[in-house]
């Protein structure tokens, strides 16, 4: 019976050690902290609405990219992001 609580114990630190990084270390949302303690941008489809329904990094057909506060006609990827020009 010891045994078993013993290692139902040990189950549940290594299960809370290994949770992922969320806002609450203190990057903020949309990061997390890596094995150095830096914070660095989380990956996957991330999606952001401006007032009025724009949806930010989307072109819209005659007049641009919508960047959260004016169109751009033109973009590129740079270091993970896009630039616009």
């Amino acid at each position: 019976m010891k045994k078993l609580l013993a290692l139902a114990i040990a189950a549940g630190a290594a299960l809370a050690a290994v949770s992922p990084a969320t806002a609450r270390e203190g990057c903020g949302p949309g990061f997390h902290r890596d094995y150095y303690g830096h914070c660095r941008p989380n990956r996957g489809p991330a999606l952001a609405v401006a007032p009025g329904g724009l949806v930010i990094g989307t072109y819209y057909n005659g007049r641009g990219y919508w960047d959260g506060r004016r169109y751009w006609h033109h973009r590129r990827r740079w270091h993970d992001d896009w630039r616009y020009y």
